[in-house]
């Protein structure tokens, strides 16, 4: 049930965007900038990360106030394929 719940979410734009960008970032990446990157609102990117960390995808880590993102080897690996899909199409 944990992996339809995960899947459903990768086969919106927003979400999968999210990965790919978190991917290329050449800086460090927050929840609030990849909200700007993908035009859209903190509180929804905020969701959709947290769905994401339960899956094993994205990990946070806390720097004082703010939570730097970053890829696991899974979210990796499903960001790279996102990316051929994108590309292919």
């Amino acid at each position: 049930m944990k992996t339809k719940a995960i899947f459903g979410v990768f086969f919106r734009e927003k979400p999968a965007m999210m990965l790919v960008n978190l991917r290329n970032a050449k800086n460090e990446v927050y929840a609030s900038n990849l909200a700007k990157q993908i035009d859209c609102t903190y509180s929804h990117v905020v969701k959709i990360l947290q769905q994401m960390e339960k899956s094993g995808l994205i990990n946070f880590n806390k720097q004082g106030r703010l939570k730097l993102l970053s890829l696991t080897k899974k979210g990796a690996d499903v960001a790279d394929n996102i990316d051929k899909i994108k590309n292919i199409l």
